[in-house]
């Protein structure tokens, strides 16, 4: 047999930075295979030697037996997710099996579980760094949860689900992903398109050229209409035929739902009752007590409290909304009910109306290349670091970048590649940050930061409107405000990742901090779009490099918090449908998911779902991701990134020098410690005290 090495398979180039360029459907197997091979002898090796091991050596060994399987495993999935193809697709399929085998019995190595226990009671952790106790800590945690303490047949069980709970999400995943792609909508009629704008225009006869519509021209056509992000929603706020709103919104809510081509419904309840089998095998009385025991929130009815406060505020203004919306449709002709379909029109028209702008106005003045100067200009005021493209990485796609991040000693501490724009042929929809590789000092790298340690790389995909060619050549990508908003959060996450001064990788960055926390970063960044200054500072012309005029910011500013009350309870409709699927839904009795979505629905929403709405089955944050019994970590984490832009408030937002020094404490504290010291003593120790939802309220208009 040939020994497989970085230079004959690039997915076996542990640690490195991916060479996305030269990768293959067909490497996926032979790495898999041959990584799981060296984690198994090493895993050997180390449950032999366990009980002789001194705490840092074991920890050590431990820490680079699971890089290597996260390093393989993750280029591979993360192809799978910008730029799939059946045969990727395929590859992942066949080993998956094998990889959640071998993390079973590493999560439920007794020998490992028992060295853990004795490093944590001897004391021989606490001499170490303080990160150090954290590691194990968790460590425990996890590998109760991973079932070390079951036996026989409940192992088994457990095993046996795990799996099946793995071929479910990637199945779920690439339903929805087909189901998105299947479905079309290719108008020729200009009629059909009035109220678009011209950049949607563009877009949908791009869309249209792509699927072999070869001469398809943004004023005549033909136009095709996806399910894809950055088309249905614009689609919707725009298209003055009713009709035609109604087909796409309910292609949208019925993707891979029953009856369907890619039918997810199934696959839903098969989820949740496997994973209600897990939490009973270990114990738990539901998934979501489960989920809960490993997250900031402290239990169930914590974040119902969190919830209800929340949605006590919110759902009155979310009527008052409707029927202001309501009367502003009549006013303007409409004598039809407002259905779903029409919410998202008459919101932009009156949107438009009150503060006489729309995102057609904004687009020209969001760029992308003036947008990333303007975000990279704020991370290096507020963290005292500098972002710099290095173009001789390649990506997997020509539209991705890769950025050095670079600390004040002019010392390269990480990077980051990212993929900004949407490809629902092979792309999936969404925005989102992952990890490519961690901080560690551990482990080697060709490139690492003075004293030997491994620079963090991440990933950050974006779907947003792509640039779009023309009969005068190509136009950027003109953002709107959503998708620059999106651009902050993700990087945010990134940051989180990148600026970690921890060195011990299981702690450092994201890893190691509790789900409900993570978004802290992330929605924190996007509280600087609220700052005039920041703003000010990328918001120029495209074409004339004209800054976007005052009057314009002080309407979009005012328009931050328009309907912010349907905002708030959309979200809590998502979090509390989550928690009650996983906490109060019994998969063995006769009530089905869609009773349970209507009950929800009936207090956590303004106008019901249609009776055919199966938006579960392309709900991938909660049956393809890692929200499961953890949506709510979206609000529980707003309130925590509003009360810490508080902190800037209070320091002066016009301070230039409060405003470093509170963010470099942000750096030294959220951003630098991880997971290597509980979320809330994290918080804490940057704000001096507990969070609470005031500032949350106030930033949204919907303080008492």
């Amino acid at each position: 047999m040939t020994t497989l090495n970085p230079d004959s398979n690039p997915m076996l180039a542990w640690g490195e930075i991916p060479r996305f360029d030269a990768m293959r459907a067909e490497h996926v197997g032979p790495a898999v295979r041959a990584t799981l091979a060296r984690c198994e002898d090493e895993l050997a090796a180390l449950e032999a030697d366990a009980a002789s091991l001194s705490a840092p050596d074991f920890l050590g060994r431990l820490e680079a037996l699971g890089d290597r399987l996260s390093w393989t495993w993750g280029v591979a999935n993360h192809l799978n997710s910008v730029r799939t193809t059946d045969a990727l697709r395929d590859a992942i399929a066949e080993v998956q099996p094998e990889v959640v085998t071998f993390s079973s019995r590493l999560g439920q190595s007794e020998a490992l579980f028992d060295a853990f226990r004795r490093h944590q009671e001897s004391g021989a952790v606490a001499a170490m760094e303080a990160a150090a106790s954290r590691v194990v800590a968790l460590a425990i945690r996890d590998a109760e949860h991973a079932g070390v303490g079951l036996r026989g047949a409940a192992k088994d069980q457990f095993n046996a689900n795990q799996q099946e709970l793995a071929q479910l999400g990637m199945d779920f995943g690439n339903a929805v992903l087909d189901a998105t792609k299947a479905w079309e909508l290719v108008l020729t009629d200009t009629a059909d398109v009035l109220g678009l704008p011209d950049s949607l225009r563009q877009l949908l006869a791009q869309q249209a050229r792509a699927a072999g519509h070869e001469h398809a021209d943004a004023e005549r056509g033909p136009w095709r209409v996806t399910l894809d992000g950055p088309v249905y929603v614009p689609f919707l706020e725009h298209a003055e035929r009713r009709a035609l709103r109604e087909q796409v919104y309910r292609a949208y809510v019925t993707r891979a739902g029953p009856g369907s081509a890619h039918d997810n419904s199934e696959r839903v309840v098969q989820i949740l009752q496997k994973r209600r089998e897990q939490a009973n095998l270990l114990g738990f009385a539901t998934f979501a007590d489960l989920s809960l025991a490993a997250k900031m929130a402290p239990s169930v009815d914590g974040v119902e409290a969190l919830l209800k406060g929340l949605h006590d505020a919110s759902k009155p203004a979310a009527v008052r909304e409707l029927a202001e919306l309501t009367a502003f449709a009549r006013e303007h002709g409409s004598t039809d009910e407002l259905a779903l379909w029409d919410i998202g029109y008459w919101a932009r028209r009156l949107r438009e109306a009150r503060f006489t702008y729309s995102d057609e106005d904004l687009r020209p003045y969001f760029p992308l290349p003036r947008v990333l100067d303007g975000l990279f200009g704020l991370v290096h005021r507020l963290f005292g670091v500098t972002i710099r493209a290095r173009p001789e990485v390649t990506g997997w796609h020509p539209d991705v970048t890769f950025y050095d991040v670079v600390d004040e000693r002019a010392v390269t501490i990480a990077g980051f590649f990212l993929d900004p724009y949407s490809r629902p042929a092979d792309k999936r929809g969404g925005a989102w940050m992952n990890e490519c590789r961690g901080r560690t000092r551990r482990l080697p790298a060709s490139d690492t930061a003075p004293g030997g340690v491994r620079t963090p790389i991440a990933y950050l995909v974006c779907n947003q409107t792509p640039p779009v060619a023309g009969s005068s050549g190509t136009t950027p990508s003109l953002m709107t405000w959503n998708e620059v908003s999106t651009l902050f959060h993700e990087l945010g996450h990134g940051l989180q990742h990148m600026l970690t001064e921890v060195e011990l990788g299981p702690v450092a960055g994201i890893n190691g901090v509790e789900w409900d926390a993570v978004e802290l970063p992330s929605q924190f960044m996007e509280n600087w779009l609220r700052h005039r200054p920041t703003l000010a500072s990328f918001a120029r012309h495209w074409q004339t490099g004209e800054a976007i005029p005052a009057t314009l910011v002080d309407r979009v500013l005012a328009a931050t918090t328009f309907r912010a009350g349907s905002g708030f309870l959309r979200q809590l409709y998502f979090a509390r449908l989550d928690l009650a699927l996983h906490h109060d839904y019994d998969p063995r009795g006769s009530r089905t998911i869609w009773d349970l979505q209507r009950v929800v629905a009936a207090d956590n929403t303004v106008v019901a779902p249609l009776d055919e709405d199966r938006f579960l089955c392309a709900f991938g944050h909660l049956f393809a991701g890692g929200y499961a019994a953890g949506y709510y970590s979206y609000k529980w984490a707003e309130v925590l990134s509003a009360d810490a832009f508080a902190a800037f408030e209070e320091a002066g937002l016009d301070d230039e020098a409060q405003v470093s020094a509170v963010g470099r404490r942000f750096r030294a504290t959220i951003l630098a410690l991880g997971g290597s010291v509980p979320p809330m003593d994290v918080y804490q120790s940057f704000r001096g005290r507990a969070p609470n939802t005031d500032a949350l309220l106030r930033h949204n208009g919907l303080a008492s």
